[in-house]
């Protein structure tokens, strides 16, 4: 088995949902969760089927997420993986529907960060073993960082 990590190529003012699904229904069910869920949302997903074809398929609504996400899904490579590109919107506020789509088994990450997935690689294929989100802690928040956060979530309406 060989292991080897794939950075995601994530454009700017966007964030990025990494998960496994099961079927190749998934990429229909992902684009209505997308629609459903925000009328600002721009994105672009692409699905890596892992039976039949083996075909990367993909939907949207921008061409442009939708390149960026059919080729980070041909690099990372691993069999009913789907990455989903958004704009104009934050993956906390599609989430909880997409755990709720029944194809939908796992999400890896969902984030603005740098990532890098961690795949292994076997003759029949790849999987993902997990993921680097970001980078390692600096230190631990002080009294001040933290009137800062809370301070910051209720600029932004996520709390009151």
């Amino acid at each position: 088995m060989n292991i080897k990590t794939v950075a995601v190529k994530i454009p700017e003012d966007c964030n990025v949902i990494i998960g496994q699904s099961h079927f190749i229904k998934t990429v229909e069910d992902l684009h209505e969760v997308m629609i459903a869920s925000s009328t600002q949302v721009k994105f672009g997903l692409a699905f890596c089927e892992a039976s039949g074809d083996c075909l990367v398929r993909h939907s949207g609504n921008n061409e442009y997420l939708q390149l960026v996400a059919r080729k980070n899904a041909l690099e990372v490579g691993c069999g009913h993986s789907f990455i989903i590109l958004l704009k104009n919107a934050y993956p906390m506020n599609f989430l909880n529907t997409i755990r709720q789509v029944p194809e939908v088994c796992t999400i890896y990450c969902a984030t603005a960060n740098p990532v890098e997935v961690i795949v292994a690689e076997t003759e029949q294929g790849r999987g993902i073993i997990g993921v680097i989100d970001g980078f390692s802690p600096k230190g631990v928040e002080s009294s001040e960082d933290v009137v800062e956060r809370k301070d910051f979530l209720r600029q932004i309406g996520y709390k009151l």
